[in-house]
């Protein structure tokens, strides 16, 4: 359905309260799509300027709009590595774990999730995204529809299983050594410190793929920790992982952290590897 049919459709929608959470919703997609519109006149204006040679004052008299208005495109616009998530908003998805407490089952997130979670969300909020949260059950095979982050591993969901059952880059490996993420081009399997020798150290994966009109962010550690580290990472080096041409990024992430689980650093261990459109 297309952005007029919907409109239509709210406006003549019987139902109040159905009418106003539709509304809402559409909002908010009007919302994110403006703020990418003013990211791509940001990087129209830029690719003038630097391909064509053209100063700010030709740019603005063509675009019909003020050397100083230009000027304040350039400051206000968002980067563009704001892309690297997709258009918004964006849904953040982990786990929603079992586990047992005074003899019963119950299901929980796990801190580092959560935290995970939490970062991913001020991180995207600095970029003028709206986020929306989801649970990952042990039984979800598929991802949400629109942008979305998938925090999760996969021994935790079949939706984990099938990302990676598609990337052509890296993959997971399970062993009597314990879990490893392996890289495919360079035949090397790279363990968790953590889990080898009880260093406080992990690491994690990261991929990033263009599905049709939308992305896919694939965070995974090894541990919990692990994902948060990678969520580390990318919130302060989003600009160097993101690729305009790629269809597939991914990347692996170590990072270090406290006795109480707070990260305290995280680098590039493999990649950006890339595949390009």
């Amino acid at each position: 359905m297309t952005s007029d049919d919907e409109f239509d459709a709210i406006r003549n929608d019987p139902d109040p309260i159905r009418r106003g959470r539709r509304a809402g919703e559409l909002i908010t997609v009007y919302q994110q799509r403006t703020t990418e519109l003013s990211r791509l006149r940001k990087a129209a204006i830029e690719q003038a300027h630097r391909e064509h040679g053209l100063s700010y004052s030709e740019i603005g008299t063509k675009l019909g709009l003020t050397k100083g208005r230009i000027s304040q495109i350039r400051v206000s616009a968002p980067p563009p590595e704001r892309a690297f998530y997709g258009v918004g908003p964006i849904a953040i998805g982990v786990p929603r774990r079992i586990g047992v407490e005074e003899g019963r089952e119950r299901s929980y997130v796990d801190s580092n999730d959560a935290a995970t979670r939490t970062r991913l969300e001020r991180a995207l909020e600095e970029l003028s995204f709206k986020t929306t949260q989801f649970d990952i059950h042990p039984t979800t095979e598929d991802t949400p529809t629109g942008d979305c982050i998938i925090v999760c591993g996969p021994a935790s969901a079949p939706v984990a299983r099938n990302l990676l059952a598609t990337d052509p880059l890296l993959a997971f490996d399970r062993t009597d050594q314990g879990w490893s993420i392996i890289d495919i081009r360079e035949g090397a399997k790279h363990f968790s410190p953590y889990r080898t020798d009880g260093t406080h150290r992990d690491i994690g994966y990261l991929s990033r793929r263009v599905d049709g009109n939308r992305v896919i962010v694939h965070i995974a550690g090894i541990t919990a920790i692990g994902s948060d580290g990678v969520a580390h990472w990318l919130t302060n080096n989003l600009r160097t992982v993101y690729d305009p041409d790629a269809a597939l990024t991914d990347c692996i992430i170590e990072c270090a952290f406290t006795e109480e689980r707070a990260i305290t650093d995280s680098r590039l261990l493999i990649g950006p590897y890339a595949v390009t459109r």
